[in-house]
């Protein structure tokens, strides 16, 4: 069969004779043109980051946030076409936002991931429509402890906020990351957009599945996983926007925040210093080998 749409790319709702949605694919394709973004599941917390190529001099530094808030503990990052990625973010908002009126208590991770997820997909369903050009990484931390019911949301079950149990705690990070087709993965570690191999290959390396790195690291690596990512692009400048939430009695109290800028400009240096040494070792390499020869 061939690659080449030759026809069936003309609509949402039509596939392929060998099975394949051209459109969506064509949507993948749009993620892999934005900047790099990842997420990083820590033993105490989760960090979102994300590079900003600078497409012109005359914006403002700092200005054009790419990481948004979703709820007091929930953010979410998109790679692809801006104005899809803040859509989605509003839309995240109002499930949020519904969850409490609903519920009293802050809305899952688990569930906000289906909920976004399930209204990507139907995006993949209709003529009408196209999918949405971005992958989303949403980041969350569900409350291991018990939580004071919002006041502006009603008094609540009498049980406790969101018919918790007494005694009995759950919760700890949660990392997931959405894709133009609507399929979603709950993840240790998740990158995507250009750098995506490079900065998925630095995260296999982290062994993050042990739960032995802590928020503080995690935020040096992560600086460091998006400038080896920027290598590939390194003619273009960028910024590096970074947020990290932790653990109810941790640095953030569980809440969605900025990385503060005296720590973020502490991972750039650390960063910045990995980088010159990886460069330092393959010149070494090379002149080695040279004088070998």
């Amino acid at each position: 069969m061939t690659s080449i749409g030759t026809g069936y790319d003309l609509t949402n709702s039509t596939f392929s004779p060998d099975g394949r949605n051209f459109q969506v694919e064509y949507a993948s394709k749009a993620v892999e043109n934005g900047g790099t973004a990842i997420g990083i599941r820590c033993r105490n917390g989760v960090i979102l980051a994300v590079e900003k190529i600078v497409t012109s001099k005359l914006l403002k530094s700092g200005a054009n946030k790419r990481i948004a808030s979703i709820d007091r503990n929930f953010g979410m990052i998109s790679s692809g076409l801006i104005p899809d990625g803040r859509h989605l973010v509003s839309r995240a908002r109002d499930e949020a936002a519904s969850w409490r009126t609903n519920y009293k208590c802050p809305i899952p991770s688990s569930s906000l991931a289906f909920r976004v997820g399930s209204y990507v997909q139907a995006y993949t369903l209709y003529s009408s429509v196209r999918p949405f050009g971005v992958t989303t990484i949403l980041a969350g931390w569900d409350s291991e402890t018990e939580n004071r019911v919002d006041g502006q949301v009603g008094s609540g079950p009498k049980a406790a906020a969101g018919g918790q149990r007494n005694a009995i705690k759950d919760g700890g990070p949660g990392l997931y990351m959405i894709e133009p087709s609507g399929l979603y993965w709950g993840y240790y570690g998740a990158a995507t957009g250009k750098g995506r191999q490079t900065a998925k290959a630095e995260l296999e390396k982290l062994d993050l599945s042990s739960g032995n790195l802590s928020l503080e690291q995690g935020v040096k690596e992560a600086a460091r996983i998006i400038y080896a990512a920027h290598e590939d692009s390194k003619d273009k400048e960028f910024e590096l926007e970074m947020s990290w939430i932790s653990t109810s009695d941790g640095l953030t109290k569980g809440r969605h925040e900025p990385v503060p800028k005296e720590i973020l400009d502490e991972a750039e240096n650390f960063a910045t210093r990995a980088m010159e040494g990886d460069e330092d070792e393959d010149t070494a390499t090379g002149g080695g080998e040279t004088m070998e020869e």
